[in-house]
């Protein structure tokens, strides 16, 4: 195995490209107008079912504090910053795997659905032997 370093080609920029793309990397494909869509209603979708998780889970903590007896460890609001933080990052995770199903539905409601292609638009063919 050769061992020696080999330098990573750099390209010119063309007009109007990003800066980023110029070293090692080819230009990007460009998306359409619809993949735009797309990508920007999952993040929205994906990003409103972490709030949906947080608020969950900060309501939940908040009535277990209310419900707790005075001498209770969850009465005490002294690592409560730091707690509403796992809240919002453990949300966040279960979010990016679409745990609960709330960003999905969203983009249920906000995507297109899959345009057919002409071969399963098209009735199904009779066989003359089945009449």
């Amino acid at each position: 195995m050769d061992s020696r370093f080999i330098p990573m080609q750099v390209r010119q920029l063309e007009i109007g490209e990003p800066a980023e793309a110029k070293i090692g990397q080819s230009a990007p494909a460009p998306q359409t107008e619809e993949a735009r869509y797309r990508a920007k209603a999952t993040e929205a979708a994906v990003k409103f079912e972490s709030f949906f998780i947080a608020q969950t889970l900060h309501k939940m903590r908040d009535a277990t504090r209310a419900m707790a007896d005075e001498d209770s460890p969850h009465k005490d609001s002294i690592n409560s910053d730091m707690l509403d933080m796992a809240d919002t990052l453990v949300a966040d995770q279960l979010a990016g795997r679409r745990a609960f199903g709330v960003a999905d539905a969203i983009l249920r409601q906000l995507l297109p659905a899959p345009t057919s292609t002409p071969e399963t638009s098209l009735p199904a063919k009779k066989n003359p032997t089945d009449a």
